[in-house]
Formats: structure tokens, C-alpha cells, sequence
């Protein structure tokens, strides 16, 4: 599937009155606000996926994620790029998004760090079962559960 097939397609589904016009001047826009833009790619709608960075490849996932203009999104591992300068970017564009749409997170995650940059309030499971819940600044800085203060201790 093209870039315009594969972050249009839950138009389809969501808003299936949409003529191709409508659904494509979305996808530019929505393409536009995660950075993607045709100036920067030409023929950007028309290329495919593999021709794109991992990075660039994030974007377009998050992309997908936003054409239905969702209120809350599930990230899971949101920043397992091995380049840390696109873990920063990746971050930095969901930190927006978040502000600039009213959006929520539901945030997985191993990365403390990421935790300290997205998220308000944690929930930390072992084992399929919650161990410790509260906001970041307590539960990072004060963990209650050994459990917790080993997650802690190994991030620093």
C-alpha cells in the first residue's frame, strides 16, 4: 500500500462519506502535522513504507493513528528506535500532539525515561498484576514496592 493508502485507510471505515478529495487533503494535512511533508518527499502519497527512514516510518505510523481524529492513543514502546536523536524527535512530536490536540496516552513502556518525558501517572505491573500506582514524581522518586525501586534503580 502507497503512504496515501495506508494513512487514509481508517477513513474509509470512520468516515466513509469522505470522496477521494476530502480523504486526500487529510491525509496531506494530518501527513503535514507529523512533519511528512511533499516538499520534503516528492510524491510522497505515491511512495510506499520500505522507502522511508524508522523514523520517518514512526511518523507515518502516528499518522495512521491520527487521521481518525482519536482521544486517546496506546503506545506501546513508542521509542524503541535504536538512534537516540529519533527517540527525541519521536517524543518531542507526541509531547505536541498531545498539547495541541487535547490528546491522552496510554503509555508501555520500559524506558524510565520516557516515562519522566510523557506520562503524568504510572501504574507498574509484574506479572500481569499492578504493584504500585501514583504520579511519576512519586513513584519514580519515592517507590513504595521493591519491585519498583529495583525498575528505578536499574534505569539510573
Amino acid at each position: 500500500m502507497t503512504v496515501e493508502e495506508i494513512v487514509g485507510e481508517g477513513l474509509l471505515v470512520h468516515e466513509p462519506d469522505l470522496d477521494i478529495d476530502q480523504r486526500r487533503s487529510r491525509v496531506i494535512r494530518t501527513l503535514e502535522e507529523v512533519g511528512l511533508t511533499e516538499a520534503q518527499f516528492p510524491g510522497l502519497l505515491g511512495r510506499y513504507p520500505h522507502e522511508f527512514s524508522g523514523g520517518q516510518r514512526q511518523r507515518l505510523a502516528i499518522a495512521r493513528a491520527l487521521i481518525v481524529q482519536p482521544e486517546v492513543l496506546v503506545l506501546d514502546e513508542p521509542t524503541s528506535a535504536p538512534d537516540v536523536t529519533i527517540q527525541q524527535q519521536v517524543l518531542k512530536l507526541l509531547q505536541r500532539l498531545q498539547r495541541e490536540r487535547g490528546l491522552s496516552y496510554l503509555l508501555i513502556t520500559h524506558d524510565v525515561d520516557v516515562i519522566r518525558a510523557m506520562a503524568h501517572e504510572v501504574l507498574v505491573m509484574k506479572d500481569g498484576h499492578v504493584v504500585e500506582a501514583g504520579s511519576v514524581e512519586q513513584v519514580l522518586q519515592q517507590p513504595r514496592e521493591a519491585y519498583t525501586r529495583t525498575l528505578v534503580a536499574a534505569a539510573a
